[in-house]
């Protein structure tokens, strides 16, 4: 069964039900359900030929992969030496299939068939333009976890396969309430703090959420899939990079620079930090990173394009570096049972978590325009930090002024902006007198260095809403809890 996917599932309905021949190439991080997807959409419609490319194998061995499956559709003896000659043997199998019947081509893992020498592009691209694109009822779909190489050789493709795609989609993680749908759909129900908890470590990855255990915590979870040796998410940090990027330990070395700096890295420290010379390979892996969603970056108010600040957005990625790399040595001598029971509600599990959270709120940013009631308002979401510059004339170089930071700050195109304050907490959030000075100093030194003219709202984003007393009511303009992160446009 199917959860949540309302677009994608549209998108695949009009190409199935097509009177045409239909290109489709489908993207985003492994583990996140694309196979899944397709397996299930199509299983009952029409013929289904699929072939699944193999991590860093030859093209022998590709080549005998796709033969066995060309003969569990199209009986025969075949033998091929390039991958043209194995596309002429299924166009011939297709050509005899009765074409009222939609012909489903399923290639799963492109780039790992097309490697520099294989020829699997160049016979792809003949394939299709030659043959495919001529039979109405074909449905060709290509997909890949490698985002950077699918956008660039395919979506974006400037050869053969150029402008030759009818949809492009990019599967991303499942949002909060897709992941609530789907734990439920599994038997598994959580209240709305504790699923927001099993998800800052597990993400939305539809992987990870499979097969949970039921009558167990999230936090119960959380330590048998990531403290035991055993654990499906103890040692998934370094096999998911080598699964996707080649020279993968530089990506890495991004992951881990970012994961230090919880506010982000300007570009030129990100480099700094995780020792990447600047030019077009530092750019090209920023950029998988982002395309693959693993980070994010924001451009800043009143900054150029160089200022623009990464931040490490992946809820697997940002656990494994603050939570089991660094004591998975004693993980695998002995394993704690209680460990991570024993680190719930610490002060370093509350400053992790608090990250956390303002992460999950920054990628449900269109859930938080919703239930503020300005999904139709044109906005821009950006960061917003700001370092007094210091005096030259003092020994001590004291600051000339406050600094404020703001990590979520909604610019709206009918003259207001939301200044967002995310907040982690057990309970009603209280705003105290010396917190209601923090937010007015932050709201005074935004409009005073930005020099805005327009409406300043500050909006509150806590599991549970806000105690009321006189500094909230005084200061705040909207008070969101968890359900705006779940919000659904007939709440």
């Amino acid at each position: 069964m199917i959860i949540g996917r309302e677009k994608e599932r549209n998108v695949l309905k009009k190409l199935l039900m097509s009177e045409k021949a239909e290109f489709l190439a489908i993207y985003g991080r492994r583990r996140i359900g694309k196979t899944f997807l397709i397996h299930e959409f199509f299983k009952d419609q029409g013929l289904y030929f699929e072939i699944t490319g193999s991590n860093k194998a030859s093209k022998k061995e590709q080549l005998k992969n796709f033969t066995r499956e060309l003969r569990t559709l199209f009986p025969g003896t075949y033998k091929f030496d390039d991958w043209t000659d194995a596309f002429d043997a299924l166009l011939k199998g297709i050509e005899l299939k009765n074409p009222s019947k939609k012909f489903i081509l399923f290639i799963d893992e492109l780039p790992w068939f097309a490697s520099p020498k294989s020829g699997f592009l160049s016979a792809l691209d003949y394939f299709w333009n030659r043959h495919l694109s001529r039979l109405p009822n074909v449905l060709l779909i290509v997909c890949g976890s490698a985002a950077h190489w699918m956008i660039k050789k395919v979506i974006n493709d400037k050869g053969g396969l150029h402008n030759r795609l009818s949809e492009c989609i990019q599967l991303e993680a499942f949002t909060l309430l897709e992941t609530e749908k789907y734990l439920a759909a599994q038997g598994l129900e959580f209240k709305r703090k504790q699923l927001v908890e099993l998800y800052m470590a597990f993400g939305g990855v539809a992987k990870y959420l499979t097969g949970l255990p039921k009558g167990k915590s999230a936090t119960q979870i959380i330590n048998e899939y990531c403290f035991s040796s055993s654990g499906y998410l103890f040692s998934e940090f370094t096999k998911l990079y080598e699964s996707l990027f080649d020279f993968s330990e530089k990506h890495i070395a991004v992951i881990r620079a970012l994961a230090k700096k919880q506010r982000g890295l300007v570009h030129a420290d990100l480099l700094k930090a995780a020792k990447l010379l600047p030019g077009g390979s530092a750019t090209t892996i920023l950029e998988e990173l982002e395309e693959s969603g693993f980070i994010m970056s924001m451009q800043a108010i009143g900054k150029q394009q160089k200022e623009k600040l990464f931040r490490l957005i992946d809820e697997y990625s940002l656990f494994y570096l603050s939570w089991i790399d660094p004591i998975k040595g004693n993980v695998l001598r002995n394993f704690d049972p209680e460990y991570w029971n024993k680190k719930y509600k610490t002060p370093s599990w509350y400053t992790w978590a608090g990250y956390a959270f303002e992460n999950i709120c920054l990628k449900h940013s269109i859930k938080i325009k919703n239930a503020l009631g300005i999904s139709g308002i044109t906005t821009i979401e950006s960061h917003w930090q700001h370092v007094p510059k210091k005096t030259l004339d003092s020994e001590i170089r004291e600051p000339t002024g406050p600094g404020a930071e703001i990590d979520l700050v909604i610019e709206r195109a009918d003259n207001c902006i939301n200044l967002c304050e995310m907040k982690f907490c057990e309970e009603e959030f209280e705003i105290t007198k010396e917190y209601a000075k923090a937010l007015e100093r932050k709201r005074s030194v935004f409009q005073e260095v930005t020099n805005t003219k327009k409406t300043i709202f500050i909006t509150m984003i806590t599991p549970f809403g806000l105690k009321k007393n006189s500094y909230s009511i005084e200061l705040v303009a909207q008070d969101l809890s968890l359900d705006a992160l779940f919000y659904r446009p007939n709440d």
